[in-house]
């Protein structure tokens, strides 16, 4: 039987990853003898953040996985697993987006941000960001959340549209614990977010008001928090 909260629920400061981050923990030497990938390529050795004042989703689901990427940002083959709560949305809509990334110990400058921000008119849908089959590879987040119809508990391989009670995306990677842990929602409204992630793929990205800068430095002043 299918276990739904009919209308919204709301939870202040949601750590959406928390739960299927630690079954991804536990399950990282499983993964690995499987093969498993979260990422569909080798993911750099640098984390970014991303902000957002709001996201509206529709086909929302998330399950753990472990991305493997290169342990050292310059040099070097050695690839190591990451684990990961990958959330994944077949369409979202993202108001006033920014993502940072910092490069340590670049000749003669030392820290250098790159600095991306899209969509930050809120007052014109057609200039917020917009994409569709997203995935996002998140390790941390924090945010205001609201979920319609959602399902808490179900098997990471029912959430892919097509299946009975399916309402995400496909599963991204077919490797990954098909009867681990996940959660879906008919919709989900996050507003506020802060986030670190490995990767984020997806199938249309679109940026309206791109703007894309280099920093020198790192910290609140320059990255997107």
């Amino acid at each position: 039987m299918k276990s739904q909260v009919r209308g919204g629920t709301r939870w202040k400061r949601f750590a959406v990853v928390m739960v299927p981050s630690v079954v991804a923990t536990a399950a990282v030497g499983v993964g690995l003898a499987q093969g498993a990938l979260a990422a569909s390529f080798a993911v750099s050795g640098q984390e970014f953040k991303v902000k957002a004042e709001r996201l509206d989703g529709t086909g929302f689901a998330q399950y753990g996985g472990v991305d493997m990427g290169y342990a050292n940002i310059k040099e070097g083959d050695q690839v190591v697993p990451r684990p990961v709560a990958i959330s994944t949305f077949r369409d979202a809509k993202i108001t006033n987006m920014c993502q940072s990334v910092v490069t340590p110990d670049v000749p003669v400058f030392g820290k250098i941000t790159l600095k991306l921000t899209a969509g930050t008119d809120p007052k014109s849908e057609a200039q917020r960001v917009h994409a569709t089959n997203l995935y996002l590879d998140v390790t941390d987040l924090d945010a205001n959340a609201e979920f319609k119809n959602i399902d808490i508990g179900m098997a990471a391989k029912d959430t892919a549209q097509g299946k009975p009670f399916g309402k995400g995306p496909a599963v991204k990677d077919e490797k990954i614990n098909q009867n681990g842990f996940a959660q879906q929602a008919e919709t989900a409204v996050l507003t506020d977010v802060e986030q670190k992630a490995w990767a984020t793929t997806a199938g249309t990205f679109k940026l309206p008001g791109l703007s894309m800068r280099l920093h020198k430095g790192d910290g609140p002043k320059v990255e997107c928090y």
